[in-house]
């Protein structure tokens, strides 16, 4: 099997199994003050300590979550009912929780899905003589999110410009690292981001547990309550297991340094795909810019292709396994918001294909892609409604 999914989930790394394993030998709850109850809470703490890390943060600055998505979730509750600003391409835990809890403005982006400067709404606090301080937080915008890297087309933002805008307009940065997370150099200081979602089974670890950043003196307000965990900030008995997992997993990303393994063996495999896809299969583009992104991911449209079916092919064919955007996503049938949101065409959105590479793509890999990809992409064209050849864009088969 090539898997080249792991934008959606990472197998299990053998550091990460071994400690999860020890973990399970454990029969203390970490809440309790014996002394098995001291010697799990010491393999939490040595996790979250290996997290911090990982992003250049204190130990006492991670919140233990079950997720990107409760993450996502828990910066919103902490902003509900104040006015937010989100970028158009974040995740849906983070779009429809914000819309539901918050007053949502939707931050453009460009073709490439990066926000430009100076693109926050004006939420200049007008003249209130005689008024309250509850009126003047009315009109005060609180929070800015925008992803450190997009999930289905890789795109970087440049977070440090934006959360210094954030900043300079009295509001809090958040943002979304789940995807960059291994992959590129992570700090929190030097990004100077007030929180930060984090999940673990995108670098090896477990599903089931992620972590949010919580810069030193931040506004909170927890979303589970009714314990006493997480200092109070989070309820809930302790997943021992797998944060002994999310922990390794840091551990390994830490000692290995796998964003420089990702710059300097991915991101070639990933740039020789791209190159081989458009310069091989007609009617084939690539909606990831080539600078400022991620350097495992690829998202390409094939016209008049549909994506679904190209995953399909490639899965009972060629025993390949990609998938058509964000895996939270799939099979609902609606066009990527992202791409419609880069490139404006549900067409487009319906023919991409993501392929996102791992530690262990090889060369092999990509022959045995481009092995069976064109038949397939040819294939389907030949039986399509569509009209392939609508689009000729920069950077597509034509260029």
């Amino acid at each position: 099997m090539v898997y080249l999914d792991y934008s959606a989930t990472s197998p299990l790394l053998p550091e990460v199994k071994t400690a999860m394993l020890s973990a399970m030998e454990m029969t203390g709850n970490a809440s309790s003050l014996h002394t098995p109850g001291h010697l799990t809470m010491n393999i939490i703490e040595d996790a979250r300590e290996e997290i911090a890390k990982l992003i250049g943060a204190k130990p006492e600055e991670i919140l233990f979550t079950s997720g990107g998505t409760e993450s996502n979730n828990t910066v919103t509750n902490i902003f509900a009912g104040k006015n937010v600003a989100v970028s158009a391409i974040e995740h849906p835990s983070l779009l429809e929780s914000a819309k539901l809890r918050c007053n949502t403005t939707i931050i453009p982006v460009d073709k490439d899905g990066r926000v430009s400067g100076r693109a926050f709404p004006a939420y200049d606090v007008p003249d209130f003589d005689g008024e309250t301080k509850k009126d003047i937080n009315k009109a005060h915008l609180s929070l800015v999110s925008v992803m450190l890297a997009n999930n289905e087309i890789g795109t970087i933002n440049d977070i440090k410009a934006l959360a210094k805008e954030a900043h300079a307009h009295g509001a809090l940065f958040h943002t979304d690292a789940t995807q960059a997370l291994g992959k590129i150099k992570i700090n929190v200081k030097d990004l100077d981001v007030d929180y930060m979602t984090i999940s673990s089974h995108k670098i090896g670890g477990p599903i089931g547990i992620g972590a949010l950043y919580i810069k030193k003196g931040s506004p909170f307000t927890p979303l589970i309550i009714g314990g006493h965990q997480e200092h109070g900030r989070r309820a809930g008995t302790y997943q021992t297991v797998n944060i002994a997992g999310f922990g390794a997993a840091a551990k390994y990303a830490n000692n290995h340094q796998t964003w420089e393994i990702y710059n300097d063996k991915i991101k070639p495999l990933r740039d020789e795909l791209r190159k081989r896809i458009l310069a091989e299969i007609p009617y084939s583009s690539s909606n990831t810019p080539k600078n400022h992104s991620l350097p495992h991911l690829l998202n390409c449209s094939f016209e008049a292709a549909e994506g679904e079916s190209i995953q399909l092919y490639l899965d009972a064919e060629g025993d390949i396994i990609v998938s058509t955007g964000s895996a939270c996503a799939s099979g609902d049938g609606k066009p990527s918001h992202v791409i419609m949101a880069t490139k404006n065409d549900a067409e487009i959105a319906h023919s991409s294909v993501r392929f996102s590479l791992g530690l262990d793509t090889t060369e092999n890999d990509i022959n045995h892609v481009m092995k069976y990809l064109p038949g397939i992409v040819k294939r389907l064209q030949g039986i399509s409604t569509l009209t392939a050849g609508k689009i000729k864009k920069e950077d597509s088969y034509y260029a």
